[in-house]
């Protein structure tokens, strides 16, 4: 038992970044950053997404935000899709055309959003445990219902070899009509996040917990 426990934090210290105060009342469910043991969900991924604030004002013309890093994205073997309940079809992002590269602290997206619901490189990549430079899509979805305390599902399919990537979304909140900016989001403390199958993960990082306490106990044995 010390074992998982051990193994459980040190996960969510490797992925999670410090805690701060979240930013906009969009919320994905399960996001990457429960206390102690974050949720990562293997491809594919279904997610709830929400408004969770104090209003009960609605945000419509929802967009999804999907981050991933290098070693994912060349790692692709096709298309990212997205799927919900009665789509009238599946959203699809390929590497033609969907995806930009991110190799210096940017604006993420750099317009078409509010200067307060932008995203900076270097908190996606605290997420996502890398350095590398990332890629990004922005893409309606939902055939773009409004986003209210009701959840609705969607689904993400990650095709790559190598998959870690970040599951944000965008909106405009609704009050004098639906036009202008995208001015709310999902918090930056709050992704969704699609790793490879958790086992995996929780295996390696068993196995450092055994290591850590080998080494503490050897420490203590009388020379």
């Amino acid at each position: 038992m010390p074992v998982l426990v051990i193994s459980i934090t040190f996960l969510a210290l490797a992925i999670s970044p410090v805690f701060a105060t979240p930013e906009g009342s969009i919320r994905i469910d399960p996001h990457s950053s429960y206390y102690p043991a974050p949720v990562m969900l293997s491809s594919p991924a279904t997610f709830n997404i929400s408004v969770n604030g104090p209003a009960d004002t609605p945000t419509c013309n929802p967009h999804i935000l999907l981050v991933m890093t290098n070693s994912s994205y060349y790692g692709l073997t096709g298309n990212v899709t997205v799927d919900w309940p009665g789509s009238i079809s599946p959203l699809e992002i390929g590497t033609a055309t969907g995806w930009n590269l991110e190799t210096t602290n940017a604006d993420v997206p750099p317009t078409g959003v509010t200067s307060g619901t932008k995203y900076k490189v270097s908190t996606l990549q605290a997420h996502l445990n890398t350095t590398e430079p990332i890629w990004w899509a922005l893409e309606p979805f939902l055939d773009g219902a409004y986003l209210t305390k009701t959840p609705q599902e969607f689904t993400v399919t990650l095709p790559s070899t190598s998959p870690r990537m970040l599951v944000l979304a965008l909106g405009k909140v609704l009050n004098d009509g639906c036009t202008g900016d995208l001015d709310n989001r999902v918090p930056p403390t709050l992704p969704g996040l699609v790793v490879p199958e958790l086992a995996t993960i929780l295996l390696a990082a068993a196995s450092f917990g055994a290591f850590a306490i080998y080494a503490v106990k050897r420490r203590k044995v009388p020379q």
